[in-house]
């Protein structure tokens, strides 16, 4: 199965279970686990007719890599992760918020993103296919299950889907430490693409181009940067802050 991908951790493989099980090839569960969470899986995984293993903890470290599986782990078929963007556009009922990722290689920071995305109702994170992390066991466990209930598209031109973006009526915002504008006076409540930059570089060039606005992050401390998955959850933030006071968005 040429989708065939391994997912680890209660988070990650609870949400596979609840939001798509049919997406579920098997499941590996340690032997020695005996506790509420090992049970729910056990249960939702017969309910759903998902195979289950039980394992000793030295073959799911193997299976993982010795990755901090929680002693659970489970093959999946992830062709359902191919997702465009205008069906994402088509379903909503809310302006678009939407999280676009320049560079991020390294899946920590990606797992990070997708879970603050989630967690501020964004409704894609967009990156390109050839200077972006994609979705692995890493990624889903950081992301505790995010990575396995938003849409993470990759594209093979950023800077055509960007143009696409803008004609669909999509504001495309950058952060950037000399923006004038700062975020907490930048109205967010319309139709919004957030773009960041990768980790130590910042946006490239021509997708800096591409941006209706520049912003800044105000700091009012000692740092200098931020984390990109901290600065997206910063933006994010504010940007389902502004919609709620509005009565836009949910809350």
């Amino acid at each position: 199965m040429s989708n065939k991908r391994l997912i680890h951790g209660f988070h990650a493989v609870n949400a596979r279970l609840w939001q798509n099980p049919k997406s579920l090839i098997e499941i590996y569960l340690a032997g020695g686990r005996q506790d509420e969470r090992a049970r729910a899986v056990a249960e939702r995984a017969q309910t759903e007719a998902v195979k289950v293993h039980v394992v000793d903890k030295a073959r799911l470290d193997s299976l993982t890599g010795n990755a901090r599986h929680q002693g659970v782990a489970a093959w999946i078929d992830a062709s359902h992760r191919v997702v465009d963007i205008a069906d994402v556009l088509d379903s909503l009922q809310e302006p678009p918020l939407l999280l676009i990722l320049d560079g991020v290689t390294d899946p920590h920071n990606l797992g990070a993103c997708l879970r603050v995305a989630d967690a501020m109702g964004a409704h894609a994170v967009i990156a390109p296919k050839d200077r972006a992390a994609s979705i692995n066991a890493t990624v889903s466990k950081v992301a505790c299950g995010a990575a396995e209930t938003i849409p993470y598209i990759m594209v093979t031109n950023l800077a055509r889907t960007l143009r696409d973006l803008k004609d669909a009526g999509i504001w495309i915002a950058g952060t950037t430490m000399e923006a004038e504008t700062d975020l907490f006076h930048f109205d967010q409540r319309g139709p919004l693409a957030w773009v960041m930059g990768a980790e130590g570089e910042g946006m490239r060039r021509l997708t800096r181009e591409h941006c209706d606005a520049l912003v800044s992050i105000p700091m009012f401390g000692t740092v200098e940067s931020l984390n990109v998955s901290v600065s997206s959850g910063m933006v994010l933030a504010e940007s389902r802050r502004q919609r709620v006071l509005a009565g836009e968005g949910k809350g």
